[in-house]
């Protein structure tokens, strides 16, 4: 089971849809909820899936018939999270006639364990991207932790570190660097298959084709009183070129679009995780 983790804007969604690009894999938008479901029972475990997070539920977003689900987890005997969980994935999978299902929730990268635990067949893929693009990119966005260089780069740095530290005790745990999936596809994806133990498929590199069609799941996200947080518009727009074949010239954007003076405050907070995964920075991170 693909589990896609990673900071956000470091390019898991397009792998998502890679992923998904493939006849026998169906992987659906962010959950959210796995970790939390740990010790849940029955009806909890119902109630939490479909409702979560409470400020906003994403229920809506995966398509699932609610009635359905709650069928389905009736006839789980004895009832687990763990089984719950595979319950959800393949009522997901079916509805769009694959028989394998994966996840995608960059943040997942933080409670690695926890689902390892829950789910022991999670092969986690960690996806990793130089954290000066990902900072102009997640800037804009509604989720920004922040606007300034130092939140985004305090960000990266935590959750990249974070993700690698958790998978070097998983099971199955991959790195791969948005630079080569971009630059490199075939020869990423046939990386991350053969760590799947899925026959490469070249649909997967043609995703765009296909794209429209599967966000037509993201709608609106609502408060849990209907009022509209952000609109659909809001979400295409994020994804927008995940439309598109892959892009190498927006690989290190940050050269152009980065000032001076931001550019040294990222590599003063996160200059030393730059350079442990050998991406270029000056032999000194000055003080911004």
């Amino acid at each position: 089971m693909p589990i896609i983790v990673g900071a956000p804007r470091s390019g898991t969604t397009l792998l998502r849809f890679m992923l998904d690009a493939h006849p026998e894999l169906a992987i659906p938008p962010e959950t959210g909820f796995v970790p939390s479901s740990v010790g849940l029972g029955r009806a909890e475990f119902f109630d939490h899936l479909t409702r979560f997070p409470p400020d906003a539920p994403n229920w809506s977003d995966f398509g699932l018939d609610t009635l359905e689900f709650r069928a389905a987890l009736d006839q789980v005997n004895p009832f687990t999270c763990s089984q719950g969980l595979r319950t959800f994935y393949r009522l997901y999978a079916d509805k769009h006639n694959k028989p394998r299902y994966g996840d995608k929730t960059p943040r997942y990268c933080e409670h690695i364990p926890t689902i390892e635990n829950l789910l022991p067949e999670a092969h986690f893929i960690h996806i990793i991207r130089d954290g000066r693009d990902v900072a102009l990119s997640l800037r804009p966005l509604w989720f920004a932790p922040g606007r300034d260089l130092a939140t985004l780069a305090l960000h990266w740095r935590t959750l990249v570190e974070q993700g690698r530290a958790c998978g070097a005790q998983a099971k199955h745990y991959l790195e791969i660097r948005y630079e080569d999936l971009v630059r490199a596809p075939e020869a990423t994806l046939s990386r991350v298959c053969a760590f799947l133990q899925l026959d490469f498929r070249p649909e997967m590199l043609r995703y765009w084709e296909h794209t429209s069609e599967r966000l037509v799941e993201h709608g609106p996200r609502l408060s849990s009183n209907g009022v509209v947080l952000v609109s659909r518009e809001q979400r295409l727009h994020q994804q927008e070129l995940t439309m598109q074949p892959p892009q190498p010239a927006r690989i290190f954007a940050w050269r152009q679009h980065l000032s001076a003076a931001e550019h040294a405050e990222f590599l003063f907070h996160a200059g030393d995780t730059l350079a442990n995964l050998d991406y270029c920075v000056p032999s000194q991170s000055p003080l911004p």
